[in-house]
Parts: structure tokens; sequence; C-alpha cells
């Protein structure tokens, strides 16, 4: 499958730490011949050395996302919310525990993106300065549509291929 890969590392709380890589392309990682790799410095997201202990890093691979801008709405649907499940492509190198997962929907200073609930950035909707809330719902089993609201403007937009996600799990590992 080809796509971006976004990584994370997660706490021993399950909570994540440190985005090591958000979209990243494949060249982004060194190949090896049976996977790919990458390192971390032991630092958070904000810079800071984290503790000793045990910590996990796990992952998405995300397909090619397309996005349909559909125009000006007067609202979002009453059934739009936060987030919604979505169907994952089963990992064919490990035994698939996750085959559905809830992705939400987020903004920030690059725009409209998709994340995991544990805030894991997964792909880029749409490159956006200005709204105040996001809101998603689901549109058959591949598409999901997503409303950007600026306070007095609510867009409307059609985004399909969500099914062509991928969980890994590199496993646990001790920072010394």
């Amino acid at each position: 499958m080809e796509g971006t890969i976004s990584l994370g590392i997660w706490d021993s709380n399950d909570k994540l730490v440190r985005v090591l890589q958000c979209e990243a392309k494949i060249d982004k990682f060194t190949v090896e011949e049976n996977s790919l790799s990458t390192t971390w410095d032991g630092k958070s997201d904000l810079g800071g050395d984290l503790p000793a202990g045990k910590y996990r890093a796990r992952g998405y691979l995300v397909g090619k996302l397309k996005v349909e801008v559909l125009g000006k709405v007067p609202s979002p649907p009453e059934d739009a919310t936060d987030h919604i499940s979505v169907k994952l492509v089963i990992n064919p190198l490990v035994a698939d525990t996750r085959s559905v997962m809830d992705v939400g929907v987020n903004f920030g200073a690059n725009g409209v993106f998709l994340r995991t609930m544990d805030d894991l950035p997964l792909a880029t909707i749409i490159e956006s300065l200005t709204p105040t809330r996001v809101l998603i719902s689901k549109n058959g089993e591949n598409a999901a549509d997503v409303w950007q609201d600026d306070g007095s403007n609510v867009e409307h937009l059609r985004v399909s291929n969500i099914d062509k996600m991928m969980a890994f799990d590199c496993g646990f590992f001790d920072l010394k």
C-alpha cells in the first residue's frame, strides 16, 4: 500500500509524548531488508528529555485521500461530531486486532487534519487558517464529510478513501 506514514511514541500510561513522523514519505525512513527504521532522541514534542522507562512506538500508513470542497452550508448537520469509526486495512504482517478505530478531526497551524483519538496527526485534509471548530460524519464505508466553521461561514468537504489506512505497532522498548 502506498501513502504517508505517521509515527508516534507513547509512554507507559499510553499517552502520546512524541510525534516522530507526520505524513512522512517512505524516503524519510531507512529502508532495511524487512522493515523501515528511524531513530528517536528520547525527547518529547516540547524538546525536553523524557525520563527513563518503557515506551511504545506505533503508527499508521495512510493511503492517498481525495478531498472535495462541496461549498458553503448554513450549518453542519446535527449528527456531526469530533470523530467517526473507520475500518482499517488489515496489516498482513501481524494478526491485526485493530481492524476498526476511531478517527477524529481537528485543526491547527497547518490546517484541518485527521487524527487518532490520542492526537497523532494522520493526514491533512485542507490547509485553512481560520477555523474555530471542525466536525466530521461518516458518508458510507470509505468517505467522511467534514465541516470547518470559521464563526461566520461553514464549509463542507468530502474526504474519500478514509478506509485506506493501516495500523502498525513497532513494539515496546526501554529508554535508559
